[in-house]
């Protein structure tokens, strides 16, 4: 793999444990897990970061988390066309990908590098580079993060406590 360039995560089963939601009225929520904000903004220093999703219904939901909550790109990409639309946009062997899906392994054969979560399918898995210890929407992404930072960059050290200078979600140094 060269140089990783960009990190890209499908939302559904990743960010989240899979699961939707519905009333009567449709989709109204989903379930996004703890700790991966923390860890992509420690990522977010090394490398960009960009999420897909092709749940079209439950776009708003994943919108309001990924874009307004956590400020990353967020776009609707249908689970099918995504190599084609990495490669229109990244240099394939240049891209991180995380999913989970029935059809990420189209994706993650041809990437530089690829990451399932624990609960994936199992083509997913078996095309990963790596696999998670945790499911998807139970800190996942975190363990991917601190995964990437290790493998490429700079290992996180718990034992150095963060301060300011230290790019964070933001959250902490506002309270």
């Amino acid at each position: 793999m060269i140089a990783p360039e960009i990190f890209i995560l499908d939302v559904d089963g990743v960010m989240t444990n899979g699961s939707f939601f519905y009333s009567s009225e449709g989709k109204y929520l989903k379930s996004f897990g703890p700790d991966d904000h923390d860890a992509l903004s420690m990522l977010n220093n090394f490398l960009k970061i960009r999420f897909v999703t092709g749940d079209k219904k439950g776009f708003p939901i994943s919108k309001r988390r990924i874009v307004d909550d956590m400020k990353f790109e967020l776009d609707l990409v249908s689970t099918i066309k995504r190599i084609d639309w990495i490669k229109e946009r990244y240099k394939a062997e240049s891209v991180i990908y995380m999913g989970d899906g029935i059809f990420d392994h189209y994706v993650m054969r041809e990437v530089g590098y690829s990451i399932a979560p624990l609960n994936s399918d199992e083509n997913a898995k078996k095309y990963s580079d790596y696999i998670t210890k945790r499911e998807g929407g139970n800190r996942a992404v975190a363990e991917a993060c601190l995964h990437i930072l290790e493998k490429f960059f700079k290992a996180f050290d718990p034992e150095k406590f963060p301060n300011k200078e230290t790019k964070l979600s933001g959250e902490w140094w506002a309270v």
